[in-house]
């Protein structure tokens, strides 16, 4: 990513600058060196990804069907209404595109000079897209979706009276099964009914060849259509997607930039300080000091949206934070947590907000032994924003009591 080349060249920057002086040092001299840094063009979007483990779901409906063959009787095609069965299973493996194995079950009613009913079965295997989600953006929390979708399968039919049927079996009989291979189309509708459970309604149109009623006769394509409601179930947590965006690593970038400052500073005194020792060399008896080590708090613990959990790339500010605790053991710090305001509620954001603070507690206690005594958690939602821009704010920052 472009956003990680420019991070990567900032730190390479700054070790280079600590490399060289520390080497420069121990010759007398100390040299601080400009850290360069050359800017480049960040698209600055959202990217989701998933894993396979995530975002998988099964279906169960009921519907009626009707097929569209030659030679019905009048066109009367009321009757010919049946119920069909459907179970599925499917992945959704962005917020955008999904695939899903669906399966269907049921009588089919056609006439040929004469009314006749058959068993159908077949199994298709679709491309879904969602439609809201790429046209007005991605919300996992969506109550109504459109899924547009097209598919292969198989079909098979059987039953069928050898009176009624055109096809030679090579035996001196009448087919009364037959496989056929449509190709199939549809839309459904998706209403959220809890985080894992939605209702769906679903539209499916199979185009399949003449064979498909083990009847050869005229038009050589014919159809199913069918029309299903029910149930689907999302295992996990729902749809889940992660998302990142390279424009959020350009504060890191600043912050950056400020230490680098900062160290050139810091660099500059100590030159001064050696020359002043050396000048004085040998060293005059003194009285032994104790010194008390004093470090920066790392400024913030940053979080995607709608997580509590402390990505890889984050736990390094936590674990410095830890490090600076040890090193002043009588120093107390204030966890403060924040959400941004353009998702979800107060009231949510508020939870949001303290499970994040909680998270980072929890790391700093458990996994670095630092005295919950000594850890203030201080959750305020999204009813404070210590930043202009909305994203900044998935957010906990370190602080000392007042």
């Amino acid at each position: 990513m472009k956003a990680n080349a420019l991070l990567t060249a900032m730190v390479v920057g700054t070790i280079t600058v600590g490399s060289y002086t520390t080497a420069s040092a121990q010759d007398g001299i100390v040299a601080v060196e400009e850290t360069v840094v050359t800017e480049q063009n960040v698209e600055c979007k959202n990217h989701y990804t998933s894993s396979w483990r995530d975002n998988w779901y099964i279906q169960f409906g009921a519907g009626m069907q009707v097929p569209f063959v030659d030679k019905t009787v009048g066109g009367d095609y009321e009757h010919h209404i049946t119920a069909v069965y459907n179970l599925g299973f499917g992945h959704w493996f962005s917020p955008y595109l999904g695939f899903r194995f669906s399966g269907y079950y049921g009588k089919i009613h056609y006439d040929y000079d004469r009314y006749t009913s058959a068993n159908a079965a077949n199994l298709n295997f679709d491309i879904q897209w969602d439609m809201l989600n790429s046209i007005c953006g991605v919300n996992p929390s969506r109550t109504f979706s459109i899924i547009p979708y097209f598919g292969v399968g198989g079909m098979y039919t059987w039953g069928f009276p050898g009176r009624t049927a055109t096809i030679p079996d090579g035996n001196g009989h009448r087919k009364t099964r037959e496989w056929t291979l449509p190709v199939s189309a549809g839309i459904q509708v998706r209403l959220r009914l809890a985080k894992n459970v939605d209702f769906f309604a679903d539209a499916r149109a199979a185009f399949v060849g003449d064979n498909f009623n083990n009847t050869v006769y005229a038009d050589p394509i014919e159809s199913n259509i069918s029309l299903v409601g029910g149930l689907s179930v999302t295992f996990g947590e729902g749809r889940k997607f992660d998302s990142y965006n390279p424009c959020e690593y350009l504060d890191y970038i600043n912050t950056l930039n400020g230490r680098v400052n900062d160290l050139r500073g810091q660099l500059a005194e100590t030159s001064a300080a050696l020359a002043a020792a050396q000048a004085q060399l040998p060293c005059p008896e003194v009285t032994e000091a104790t010194v008390i080590e004093q470090a920066p708090l790392m400024s913030s613990v940053r979080f995607k949206i709608d997580s509590s959990n402390i990505s890889d790339e984050e736990m390094v500010n936590v674990y410095n934070c830890a490090q600076w605790m040890k090193a002043n053991p009588g120093t107390t710090i204030v966890v403060q947590g924040y959400a941004d305001k353009d998702t979800g509620t107060s009231d949510y954001n508020m939870g949001l907000s303290q499970r994040r603070c909680q998270s980072v507690a929890d790391v700093l206690i458990n996994k670095y032994g630092i005295d919950p005594a000594r850890i203030v958690l201080e959750a305020n939602g999204s009813n404070v924003q210590p930043y202009e821009t909305n994203d900044w704010n998935r957010i906990v920052l370190f602080t000392q009591p007042n």
